[in-house]
This record gives C-alpha cells, structure tokens and sequence, in this order.
C-alpha cells in the first residue's frame, strides 16, 4: 500500500482479515454508541501480570497505537483482547518435583502420599511464576449492531467464550448466543453432499471432508472430488460429514464444522485486490478500509448460513 517497511503497519493488515469464526447473536441492543463502549471496556483494560498469576485477560486497542479500545468503521465495532500467560514448561517442573519427591522421601523414609505430591507441586509453580516469561497474544472481534452478530475470529469455542466472558463483564451483561444453522449441520452437509438438498445460493462445494460414523470411524478426504462414486458409496454406508469445504460467491472459502463454526476461512484474490486498489493516505484509512470490506462480505455469508431463510 506504499507504506514501506512499517512492522506495525504490516501487523494490523495481517490481523484483519479474519481466519476461523465463531459466531454469535444478540437480540437486545446494548452499548452501540462506541464512546460509551470505550468507556466501558477501561475497567477490564489489559495490565501487567502480578507475580503469582498464571494468565489474564484485557482489552488492548485495536490499531495497536495506543489508542481507543473500540474501533468503528461502516458501523461495526472492533474489538481485541489480549491474553497474557506465564510459561512454565512442564518438564521443568516435572523434574523439579521428582527431586523434591525425593528429596522428601530420603528424609523422611516413606512413600509420600499423591496429596503431599500435588502441595509440592503447587509450591514449585508459586516459587517459579514470579521468573516464568510472559506469552502474549491477541485475539479480535467485532460488533454488528446492523444485524445483531458478535464475531469472534477463533480457532477453539473456549477462547471465544472467553473473549465473551471478558466482554459481558466488562459490560455488566451481554444476551449473546451461539449462532445455529436452521438445520443441524451434520444433516444438512450430508444432504449437500449427496445432492438431496438443494445448495444455499451462492455456495458451492470444495474439495474436503470429513466423515464419521456412529462407531466413532472417521475418513478424513483432501483434494478429492467430493462427488466421486467412492464418497456416496460411503455416505450410504451411514457416515455422516463432520466437516465440509465450502465457497461462497466466488469471494471466499472456508471449513464449515458440524459446530456451526468456520475454519481456515480465506478470501479470495478478488477481495483482496479491491482493497490493494484503496486510496488510503494513513494505516488507520487502510484498516478501515479492509475492516469495511472485510464486514460486508461476511454479512452476506452470514445470512446466507445463518439467516431466516437459508
């Protein structure tokens, strides 16, 4: 974008663009006036770890400049949060607790007992802590108050939940729910892929899946073609898809998961070069800028999977 060699530049573009969804709805509007959501957000402000803390959660600004802890743009608000945790490698405390385990028994010419052993090693962690380092790393979302969507870009539902946790205390209440597909997505990716149901508009199937059955078998199949003889043969075998490979307009691809979340979400290169095209003068216009494009196409896919009428 003509920026040059800006590291804090390069980070904000690579954080923008989501890589794994998860999704919730709310119905009840709340704090949609971003000034008074900074506000709120201050009290659970991210700070230093004290010594004897093993990891925390706080709200870090979303350009990373220092500066407000909500940004808007075409009506969405971001978020980040951050999460700081100490690093005490487990080997490193295993042997010190054999030694001590040792070093108990020689002492006192007894087995000691599984409680003596797990006191040990709470007393090694507490001694360690205060000299462990500190791990940190961000994690995005943002609001859409357009359509009511909290979305979390995350790999697993417990750092989701998480990062909504920090945000319903930092809020006093938030009515959010998981987001669900209409139809329960096992059923409904096995009805795609066998051509019983007709495709949402818009979607197309890619080249990956997952199958399992009741017996807990699973065929995982990559860069296959999906309706090839050998995968219905399976699917009438009774396995059902866990996991499907998906596109979406010729915009973007993704993993859909018998959760309802997205994974390994990629746009395509034809979203990405109308934001190459953006004539930003600053990293702020370009985020924007990406933030806006980024939103809308996700709206669109949104109420294509999770909408009234999908």
């Amino acid at each position: 974008h003509g920026y040059g060699d800006n590291a804090a530049f390069l980070l904000e573009i690579t954080i923008m663009w989501f890589r794994n969804i998860i999704l919730y709805r709310y119905d009840e509007p709340f704090y949609e006036n971003e000034v008074t959501l900074a506000q709120a957000l201050m009290e659970k402000q991210s700070r230093p770890l004290s010594n004897l803390a093993m990891e925390s959660w706080g709200w870090e600004p979303p350009l990373g400049d220092g500066g407000e802890l909500v940004h808007v743009a075409n009506g969405r608000i971001m978020v980040c949060a951050m999460k700081k945790e100490k690093v005490l490698p487990p080997a490193v405390v295993k042997e010190v607790l054999q030694e001590r385990i040792t070093e108990r028994e020689n002492r006192d010419g007894r087995k000691i007992k599984n409680k003596e052993k797990a006191e040990l090693r709470d007393n090694i962690i507490a001694e360690m802590l205060p000299k462990a380092f500190t791990k940190s790393s961000l994690h995005y979302a943002y609001i859409d108050p357009i359509n009511h969507w909290v979305v979390v870009d995350a790999s697993s539902p417990s750092t989701a939940e998480t990062l909504l946790s920090l945000l319903r205390d930092s809020l006093g209440s938030l009515p959010a729910v998981p987001a669900e597909i209409r139809d329960e997505p096992r059923l409904l990716m096995t009805r795609w892929l066998r051509q019983q149901g007709e495709m949402p508009n818009g979607l197309t199937i890619g080249y990956e899946c997952e199958l399992r059955d009741e017996e807990g078998g699973i065929i995982r199949a990559k860069n296959e073609d999906l309706n090839a003889e050998e995968i219905q043969t399976l699917l009438d075998t009774g396995k059902q898809v866990t996991a499907l490979s998906l596109e979406y307009d010729d915009r973007m691809e993704f993993v859909l998961n018998d959760k309802g979340h997205l994974k390994r979400l990629k746009f395509h290169d034809a979203v990405l070069e109308e934001t190459a095209e953006t004539e930003a003068d600053t990293p702020a216009e370009q985020f924007d800028a990406d933030f806006a494009l980024m939103t809308a196409e996700l709206s669109r896919l949104f109420e294509v999977l999770y909408g009234e009428d999908q």
